[in-house]
């Protein structure tokens, strides 16, 4: 009974977390009752809203005040922008709801970012100041609220890109408006994905919240067998190799040699998919036990031949959206316009900043000044920076939104550079036609490389820390010493290479897995649960260990 009061009590220290006990007591609980009354389709609905909204308030407090603020924006400036006949009032409705949007994501996400770059471009001393909390701490006795620092909603880079696409779809005309903000409530706030993605387009979840719940047999099997694989790639194939190698290397990189930085960072791409994708399936398939259907997030990423091919298959979710809520509405690539030019030139004068480095800025400079005089000579060049200028672009914001720093712009930055010399490489190489299987293998190991060690700057703490993991590998690799790191950490890299062995597995392979999982008795499904449930506790840590895309 303690127990149960315990999950239903707000505590930060006890968030519902996919990976813990108490969050599938919770569980257990909500699909009862939602057993009881899933008939009924607007108190399911209702339902379902009220327990996500609860289960956002365990994960981030009186932050759910926030949740609710957006639900409430942009469910009447849906309902408005679909009543209003005027094309100029539709505009300025559905620019407000961006807008609005826009600035609550950047005081809680990027306050410190802007204030630390304006400080180092113009040699100020400026501090941030927690207005927000200020102002609800002065409606109560109590201080419920920090004024030292802004605490970042958990996720609230997704539902704010969810409560956006509603308004823009509506605007657009794909979409009708909800009729119950309490319906509308369930779109934005269901708790399987609220946190972590993957994010769910209005247009395709929408339609789902007046339809009857039907789980079907093949559903239920297919949910509870994302959610087995989800838990594996999580608590086995993530959070195993990080606690018990990556975190230690990361954490002082000058204590290691470089070959053990360079296999921190191979583990590490294992690591961000199983925590990542695991969460999603995990998602995915609690949505499907509750008759819903979520986006497909990832697509065996790692066996992507070149970068555009990797980011079709990984966060997908988000690929999509900046495609269609950026990338297009810029110009896509059939031009550059004056607002793609001003912004990329603000976002390369931060990244400049960032490295507070002359030889950088002389490099980017001479780059930026060479493009230009060759687009001013050359129609051909011209015509490919215009083509290739939004793509950049979005994959640079793509990078901010992943994170307030400039080391995230650069990842981002250098993702999208290897899509546009992909697109030239092409044209010209010796291998892009074969259809032999090591052509094929030479190209998936080529991208993985890059997409492996462009993480760096996503996993740095920060550029002094990235400077030094550069350095090691530079200067020393210790060979000599390499199969005594392998032996010392043998568990670790036994894991890894077989989280990338099923990773690589073709997907026939997969599928009759599935298969055979699907169609076996209920005895052996219970038996195949326990063993799951058995070998993710060998591997638990009483370490809290948080899905690396929450920060996000």
């Amino acid at each position: 009974m303690n127990r149960l009061v315990d999950i239903f009590q707000f505590s930060e220290n006890f968030p519902l977390i996919f990976t813990q006990a108490n969050f599938w007591i919770f569980f257990a609980v909500v699909y009862f009752i939602f057993a009881l009354l899933y008939k009924k389709i607007k108190l399911r609905n209702s339902y379902l809203f009220l327990v996500s909204l609860f289960f956002y308030y365990k994960t981030s407090g009186l932050f759910v005040g926030i949740l609710i603020f957006s639900t409430m924006l942009d469910y009447f400036i849906g309902k408005s922008i679909y009543g209003t006949p005027s094309q100029h009032k539709r505009l300025v409705l559905v620019t407000i709801s961006v807008c609005v949007n826009l600035l609550v994501l950047c005081y809680f996400k990027y306050a410190y970012f802007f204030t630390d770059s304006f400080n180092a471009l113009f040699k100020t001393n400026y501090e941030v100041m927690n207005w927000l909390g200020y102002w609800g701490n002065s409606f109560s006795q109590q201080n419920y609220f920090t004024l030292d620092k802004i605490i970042l909603p958990v996720g609230i880079s997704f539902y704010t890109f969810q409560t956006i696409s509603y308004s823009v779809d509506i605007y657009r005309g794909k979409l009708k408006p909800l009729d119950s903000i309490l319906d509308f409530g369930f779109f934005v706030s269901f708790f399987p994905q609220l946190v972590a993605g993957p994010i769910v387009r209005a247009e395709s979840f929408v339609p789902q919240i007046s339809q009857k719940t039907v789980v079907t047999k093949s559903e239920f099997n297919a949910g509870t067998f994302l959610i087995l694989k989800g838990l594996i790639k999580k608590m086995i194939f993530a959070d195993f190799i990080a606690m018990h190698f990556l975190d230690r290397v990361f954490d002082a990189p000058e204590m290691f040699s470089g070959f053990a930085n360079v296999m921190a960072m191979i583990g590490y791409s294992l690591q961000i998919y199983g925590d990542f994708s695991g969460y999603t399936d995990i998602a995915i398939g609690l949505a499907l036990l509750m008759g819903f259907q979520l986006p497909i997030n990832f697509n065996a990423p790692y066996k992507a031949t070149n970068a555009g091919d990797y980011w079709k298959r990984w966060h997908i979710s988000l690929s999509t959206w900046l495609r269609d809520y950026l990338y297009i509405p810029l110009g896509g690539n059939r031009r550059g316009s004056v607002a793609s030019y001003i912004i990329l030139a603000i976002i390369l004068a931060g990244v400049v900043i960032a490295f507070r480095n002359w030889y950088v800025f002389a490099i980017v400079s001479a780059i930026v000044l060479l493009v230009i005089v060759l687009a001013f000579f050359s129609t051909s060049v011209k015509s490919q920076v215009n083509t290739n200028i939004n793509l950049m672009l979005t994959m640079l914001i793509g990078g901010l939104w992943h994170g307030a720093s400039w080391k995230f712009v650069i990842w981002g930055g250098l993702n999208g550079l290897g899509i546009i010399v992909y697109k030239f490489w092409r044209k010209i190489s010796p291998y892009e036609n074969k259809t032999g299987w090591l052509a094929h293998a030479w190209k998936i190991f080529i991208t993985f490389m890059f997409v492996t060690f462009t993480r760096i700057y996503f996993r740095g703490e920060s550029m002094e820390h990235i400077e030094k993991w550069y350095l090691q590998v530079a200067n020393n690799m210790d060979w000599a010493h390499a199969w005594d790191i392998i032996v010392h950490y043998q568990m670790v890299f036994w894991v890894m290479l077989i989280g990338y062995i099923t990773h690589w597995l073709p997907e026939t392979t997969k599928a009759n897995v599935e298969m055979y999982y699907a169609k076996s008795p209920i005895p052996i499904k219970i038996m195949v649960s326990i063993f799951v449930g058995v070998l993710c506790y060998q591997a638990f840590s009483a370490d809290f260990q948080p899905f690396i895309y929450f920060q996000f």
